[in-house]
C-alpha cells in the first residue's frame, strides 16, 4: 500500500480530571479545574500544533443512581458551559481550533447558530460545532419533557435542526456589508437572504443577525455511529469523532461513511474521521502497565456498573453477578451504537460484567492504548495508513499529565516519521483540517432557479 500523502490531524478532548472514570482519585490528577487550568492546557496543545481542543457537554446531573454519581467526577456536572469557556479561550490562543458540543435535542437552532457564529468571529475562524442528539434521558425534564425524545425522532429533529443552522449561517454573503458612507448604504440588501424555514420541528424566519463568519461557517462535527448517525454525518458533518476499537472495525466504518458522501454531492476529502484514543504512555512497557493498573485499581464497582448503565441506555446490571456474563440487553431509547459496541466487545472477548467495565473504564468504548511512545505511534500509524482514521481525538487518562506525556513523548515520534506537522498550515480550523471553505448556498440560487 502506498503511503498516504496527508498527515495525521490531532484534537485534544479536554475533560477535567481526565478521561479515566477514576482519574479524579489519582494523586497526580486535578480533582477540580478552573479557567487558568484550561488556559494552560489549550496553550500546551497549541504549542504542539494540535488542530483543536474539544469540549463535550451535558445538560443535566445524572440522578438515576445518586450513590454512584456521588463517587464520580463525570456525573454531568461540568466546571463551565463550553461556549462560554471557548469564548474566553479564544482571547488567549491564536491558531488552535475551538470545538464544543451542543445538543439538537435541547437547543434552539437560531440561538445555537448565533452562539457559534459569534465564537467563530471572536476567534478569527476557529470554531467548530459538535452536533449531538443527546442520549441522556435525565436531561429531558430540564427542558419541559416528561420523557426523552425517541431515538428515531431525535435524528429526524437533528437533520432538520442542522439544515436550519446551516441556512442561517448563510444569511449574509461575504461582502454584504459595504459600509458605503457616500451612498449611505451600510449593507447591500441584495446580499441578505431570509431563510423562511417551515418544517415539522422548526419554524424559523431568519435572517441571522450576525455576519457570515471568517471560515464561511463553523466546522460541523458529529459523533453518531448508528445508521441514522452515519447518514446524518454523511449529509452534514465535516469531521466525525468516531469510536471503534479494532483495526477492522475502524477500516470498515471509515469506508462505509466515506462511501455515503457521494449521494449528497460531497467528496471523501470533505469529511475527516477522527477516532477517540486513550493512551497510557510509559518510557518502558512495564512503566506504562504500572500507570494503567494504578488507575484501574481506583475503580469502585458502583462506578463501573453506573458506567455500563450510562453506555447501555440506562440498563441496571447490579442484579447480575459481577463475575458472571453480560446478559442479553434489551433495546432502549438511548444511544444505539455504544450499546452495540459494548455487546460486541463482551461477546468477542468473553468478558464478565466486571471485566467489561474494567475494559472500558478509561476510554468509555473508545480505543485504548497502553505502551511506549514508539508502540503508541506504531498503532496510530497503522490505523492512519490503513484508512481507519484521518487523525485522532486524544482522550488523556488524567489531567494535565496525560496530555503533556503525549506531547513530550509521542508527538516527536510522529514528527520523526513525517506523520504530524511542525507548523500550522493556516489560521482557521478549516484550513488546518484541510477542509474547503463552503460557498454561500444562496449565491447564484436565484439565477439557477430562473434557468430551471
Amino acid at each position: 500500500m502506498a503511503r498516504r500523502k496527508e498527515q495525521i490531524k490531532l484534537g485534544a478532548f479536554l475533560l477535567f480530571t481526565g478521561h479515566h472514570v477514576a482519574a479524579w482519585r489519582h494523586p497526580k490528577a486535578q480533582a477540580d479545574t478552573e479557567f487558568q487550568d484550561y488556559v494552560k492546557l489549550a496553550k500546551l496543545a497549541e504549542a504542539a500544533k494540535f488542530d483543536a481542543v474539544f469540549f463535550a457537554d451535558g445538560v443535566g446531573v445524572r440522578l438515576d443512581d445518586i450513590e454512584a454519581a456521588s463517587r464520580k467526577a463525570h456525573n454531568g456536572a461540568n466546571p463551565f458551559e463550553p461556549i462560554t469557556l471557548l469564548s474566553a479561550l479564544a482571547a488567549v490562543t491564536e491558531t488552535i481550533g475551538l470545538i464544543a458540543t451542543a445538543s439538537t435535542s435541547f437547543s434552539d437552532p437560531y440561538n445555537l447558530a448565533r452562539q457559534f457564529a459569534s465564537l467563530d468571529r471572536l476567534s478569527g475562524g476557529r470554531a467548530g460545532w459538535n452536533l449531538v442528539t443527546s442520549s441522556d434521558a435525565g436531561a429531558a425534564p430540564n427542558f419541559g419533557h416528561d420523557a426523552h425524545i425517541p431515538h428515531a425522532e431525535r435524528y429526524e429533529r437533528a437533520t432538520e435542526f442542522a439544515d436550519v443552522v446551516l441556512g442561517l449561517w448563510d444569511s449574509w454573503e461575504d461582502d454584504a456589508f459595504i459600509r458605503d458612507r457616500e451612498s449611505g448604504h451600510y449593507f447591500d440588501k441584495d446580499k441578505l437572504h431570509v431563510l423562511n424555514h417551515s418544517g415539522k420541528h422548526f419554524k424559523v424566519r431568519g435572517p441571522l443577525n450576525i455576519p457570515r463568519s471568517p471560515q464561511g461557517h463553523p466546522v460541523v462535527v458529529q459523533a453518531g455511529a448508528s445508521e441514522a448517525g452515519k447518514e446524518l454525518a454523511a449529509r452534514t458533518a465535516e469531521a466525525i469523532f468516531a469510536a471503534q476499537i479494532t483495526l477492522d472495525e475502524a477500516v470498515t466504518y471509515y469506508a462505509d461513511v466515506k462511501s455515503r458522501l457521494a449521494k449528497y454531492g460531497r467528496s471523501p476529502e470533505d469529511l475527516k474521521i477522527l477516532p477517540g484514543v486513550h493512551p497510557v504512555i510509559g518510557r518502558t512497557e512495564s512503566e506504562a502497565r504500572e500507570k494503567f493498573e494504578e488507575l484501574q485499581s481506583l475503580i469502585q464497582p458502583e462506578v463501573g456498573l453506573n458506567l455500563l448503565a450510562g453506555l447501555s441506555g440506562g440498563i441496571d446490571l447490579s442484579q447480575y453477578p459481577l463475575d458472571g456474563p453480560l446478559p442479553e440487553l434489551p433495546e432502549t431509547n438511548g444511544g444505539k451504537s455504544r450499546q452495540t459496541l459494548l455487546l460486541d466487545l463482551a461477546r468477542r472477548e468473553n468478558l464478565s460484567i466486571r471485566q467489561l467495565y474494567l475494559r472500558i473504564a478509561g476510554a468509555r468504548g473508545h480505543w485504548q492504548l497502553v505502551g511506549t511512545p514508539e508502540q503508541i505511534a506504531d498503532q496510530l500509524e497503522e490505523r492512519f495508513e490503513n484508512y481507519g482514521a484521518d487523525g485522532f481525538n486524544l482522550m488523556s487518562p488524567i489531567t494535565p499529565g496525560g496530555l503533556s506525556d503525549f506531547i513530550e513523548l509521542v508527538v516527536p515520534e510522529l514528527r520523526r516519521r513525517g506523520l504530524f506537522r511542525s507548523e500550522y498550515e493556516g489560521r482557521t480550523l478549516r484550513e488546518n483540517l484541510g477542509l474547503k471553505r463552503p460557498p454561500n448556498r444562496f449565491v447564484g440560487a436565484d439565477t439557477i432557479a430562473a434557468a430551471e
